[in-house]
């Protein structure tokens, strides 16, 4: 049986894709799957924060997919793969409480269980993007330093 986290994962990211396809209300989409699936509240916590977190911050999370993948605009990705990118990125860039390799590597994993045959390579490399962005941003300076 796969762990809190995992399992939370894996109901964010079908929480999101139902939002994404069929315009499902997140919160009606999760409380359903904790009742059907019986889950633990943990998990079902956690996946809310996911799902949340990620409709809260999608704009920015969307702009940094497209800088990282300009090749593939949002409209022609394959749905599972950008919602399994937004996970990721709500992860690594916001929630803070998870490594950010291990929510690529959860991502990944993911990507092989729910996506198609390329889609754990094009998730990986998208996300090894914005994480080594992330790394090495600079800094901004303070406004005293500035002046």
């Amino acid at each position: 049986m796969p762990g809190i986290r995992r399992q939370a994962r894996m109901i964010a990211l079908q929480t999101l894709y139902e939002y994404d396809t069929a315009s499902h209300q997140p919160e009606e989409v999760l409380q359903r799957h904790a009742q059907e699936r019986h889950l633990h509240p943990k998990v079902v916590e956690y996946a809310g924060e996911l799902v949340h977190g990620v409709c809260n911050h999608v704009a920015e999370i969307d702009a940094h997919i497209q800088s990282a993948a300009r090749e593939w605009p949002l409209q022609q990705m394959a749905r599972i793969d950008k919602n399994i990118l937004r996970l990721a990125i709500y992860e690594i860039l916001f929630n803070n409480t998870v490594p950010a390799k291990a929510a690529i590597n959860e991502a990944v994993e993911l990507a092989k269980i729910f996506g198609s045959d390329t889609s754990s390579r094009f998730i990986n490399g998208v996300l090894g993007t914005i994480f080594y962005r992330a790394q090495h941003q600079p800094t901004p300076k303070a406004e005293s330093e500035v002046k």
